[in-house]
């Protein structure tokens, strides 16, 4: 056996990611190269799930950069797929068929429930955790996985994520009360009608996802003051609640033109960061184990993990 390159191409509704992975013969992998563009897939979907001509030319725009880039990789293996934003399009065939004919990519549509067993797979091989709440916030969606004794003992995925809820509600500059309290009633009708979610009052929160990262470099800038430590990696990066609370009140506090200016936050995520921090700010208020844990492993680790599984399977 030779050594396998795997690509795993992740269209998400906010960003477009490539990561490369090499595997060894023995099943063991690493990362070799991890690029992202954002393209914002679900930008001004609206009501109607429509995905709009502009959004869709962004996405098969940067997919062609990462198919000349994979394109190199010797012994290469693409997996594409595409998460919420593309799931719940009402014109998804005419999206996937462009990208099938334009660049010459099959892309797998992740049902929510296959997204968010990925996302526990990814977590349960590099974080020591017995139980956990897992939160995965994407630009459409996010996920809820409920782990207890290492497995998944829950799963769901809710169809609102940091782009559409900002939409939505109205918070991308400044926020007005009557906004954020519509936005919070609608999150926690959301919560309140998941019977199991009542076990996951006393577990740490696992949080994935680029809002939730963002969330991860804002605080690490703000305690270190100055950027200097705001990249690097997150993975395990522990936070308590009352530290979320005060960096959510600091991003109500400002509108769009003060929230760009604030250290460890990406300009162009700054009109979504308040949509996409609410699912764990209204998931805290029902917390009492108040932990909050970042993990960088998620779906695109998920579909390493069985891939090497299934090779390894297949070898014996």
């Amino acid at each position: 056996m030779v050594e396998e390159n795997l690509a795993i191409v992740d269209l998400g509704s906010n960003s477009t990611r490539m990561a490369i992975t090499e595997i060894a013969p023995d099943g063991r992998f690493r990362e070799i190269k991890r690029v992202k563009e954002n393209t914002r897939l679900s930008e001004g979907m609206g009501r109607e799930k429509v995905l709009q001509k502009n959004a869709m030319d962004r996405t098969i725009a940067a997919l062609k950069k990462f198919k000349k880039i994979y394109s190199t990789v010797p012994n290469i293996q693409v997996r594409a797929i595409s998460t919420a934003a593309v799931r719940q399009a009402k014109n998804r065939q005419e999206f996937l068929n462009r990208v099938e004919n334009e660049v010459g990519i099959h892309l797998q549509v992740l049902s929510g429930k296959k997204e968010a067993y990925y996302d526990y797979l990814g977590v349960i091989r590099t974080l020591k955790l017995n139980h956990c709440l897992i939160l995965d916030v994407g630009g459409a969606s996010c996920e809820l996985i409920l782990v207890q004794q290492r497995r998944a003992r829950d799963l769901i995925s809710l169809p609102v994520g940091a782009v559409n809820l900002s939409e939505q509600f109205h918070l991308g500059g400044y926020v007005r009360a009557t906004d954020l309290f519509r936005a919070q009633v609608s999150m926690n009708e959301r919560l309140t009608k998941i019977p199991w979610l009542r076990y996951a009052t006393r577990v740490p929160i696992v949080l994935l996802g680029g809002a939730n990262r963002t969330l991860a470099r804002m605080t690490r800038a703000y305690h270190h003051h100055g950027r200097r430590h705001s990249s690097g990696s997150i993975h395990g990066y522990q936070l308590s609640s009352r530290v979320v609370f005060a960096t959510y009140r600091e991003l109500l506090s400002k509108n769009l033109a003060q929230r760009k200016r604030m250290p460890g936050l990406e300009p162009e995520r700054a009109d979504i960061i308040v949509g996409g921090m609410l699912p764990l700010v209204s998931l805290l208020q029902r917390n009492s184990d108040g932990r909050v844990i970042f993990s960088e492993s998620g779906v695109r680790e998920g579909i390493i993990t069985e891939y090497v599984n299934q090779r390894k399977k297949h070898h014996e």
